[in-house]
């Protein structure tokens, strides 16, 4: 029915044909109610009944001429029959449909005229008594139609309604979920890159050391390779606790070892003083009013730690490096300042433009948590990295 609309609307049409011819016959007033065979239809009657019926096959694509049509020939049948067919089944079922496809004011409104209109008309100027039962029902039936239309598209609109919103809630449930796997892509890719960026550049100073005293000074050259060990061991360790986060439900269990924090500070900068960066630590944190969030002390050490790993990577093996770390009121300002070396060191890796992907981290995870995050040379030379977080 829904592929083939203009085919039901024809058989539906034929049906009311034949509803109206047959009512036409019968005598609505008969001893024992109504009885067929009794009265004949006028000629003009018939031709009306078809005409009204041929309509309806276009009541779905215009809705409101077809009610049109079917009004006037109904006024002509109300004001004409004699006896009188039922041509105004085809008004009821045109307004009917209009009723289904329209909002409920035009509804109401059309609705009203229909009724007041045909039901006057019948009255006023038919052959019957105006308080005749003929004239009682097409107030009925006009009423009904109105009225079932109504409740039909009140009904579409529900449905559509709730599909409507199960699909937005479907749609909303995907996208949520692709938001929090590309968050937490993003998550471990910025633990990765701390973890890898830091223990390397400390390897690369370390082996370089090596490789330069290795004939003239053995035992600092053993002693460089021992931190080659002790960096290599640590980034390995710290991989397996990262990647054992991806593990599925049934793989081994993954590392519980505590996410690293400002009470591994001291342990993170010995490493950067054991590659020959000089480094001041500076921290109050005021315990008194408790201690810092997990994801705030988290990303606190993972600031320094990129910050120190530019510092080493590209301020050059003269400079030297402060760190601060102090809470204030509600927030906890991190902050990391290097000189810049010497003229007479070697000339440090260039510092990128708009900042590699240790800034851009430094910076995603200052604004997952509510901060800020600022990095940028110093007056004078050197550069500063520049953290507030919220404490809680």
């Amino acid at each position: 029915m829904r592929d083939h609309p203009l085919a039901t609307d024809a058989a539906l049409a034929l049906g009311a044909l034949v509803s109206m011819v047959v009512g036409s016959f019968a005598n609505p007033h008969g001893a024992h109610g109504p009885t067929f065979g009794t009265r004949t239809p006028e000629t003009f009657s018939l031709v009306l009944m078809v005409l009204g019926a041929a309509a309806l096959v276009l009541r779905r694509r215009r809705p409101r001429a077809v009610l049109a049509v079917a009004i006037g020939l109904s006024l002509l049948e109300l004001t004409t029959g004699e006896p009188r067919a039922p041509v105004a089944m085809c008004t009821v079922i045109a307004l009917y449909t209009l009723a289904s496809r329209t909002d409920r004011p035009t509804t109401w409104k059309v609705g009203l005229v229909t009724m007041a209109g045909l039901t006057g008309v019948a009255m006023l100027a038919g052959p019957l008594p105006w308080y005749a039962q003929e004239n009682i029902g097409i107030f009925a039936w006009t009423g009904m139609a109105a009225a079932a239309g109504d409740a039909v598209r009140s009904r579409r609109a529900f449905i559509d309604a709730i599909r409507e919103r199960a699909e937005r809630a479907e749609r909303t449930r995907e996208e949520e979920a692709r938001r929090r796997v590309a968050e937490e892509r993003l998550r471990i890719a910025r633990d990765l890159h701390d973890v890898v960026a830091h223990h390397i550049a400390l390897v690369n100073v370390q082996a370089g050391v090596a490789a330069h005293v290795m004939d003239k000074r053995p035992d600092q050259a053993k002693e460089a390779l021992a931190h080659v060990r002790d960096a290599s061991r640590s980034a390995l360790n710290e991989l397996r606790a990262t990647v054992g986060l991806l593990r599925q439900s049934g793989d081994p269990e993954a590392p519980t070892e505590p996410a690293p924090g400002l009470a591994l500070l001291d342990d993170l900068v010995d490493t950067f003083r054991n590659a020959g960066l000089p480094v001041k630590v500076m921290v109050q944190l005021g315990q008194e009013q408790g201690p810092l969030a997990a994801a705030v002390d988290l990303a606190a050490y993972r600031v320094i730690q990129e910050a120190l790993t530019n510092v080493r990577k590209h301020a050059g093996p003269g400079a030297g490096a402060e760190v601060s770390v102090v809470r204030v009121g509600g927030s906890v300002e991190v902050t990391v300042l290097d000189d810049g070396g010497s003229a007479a060191d070697p000339a440090p890796e260039p510092r990128e433009p708009g900042g590699g992907h240790g800034l851009l981290g430094m910076r995603e995870r200052a604004v997952a948590l509510g901060g800020s995050c600022f990095a940028g040379p110093r007056y004078g030379g050197g550069y500063r990295v520049h953290a507030i977080l919220p404490a809680a």
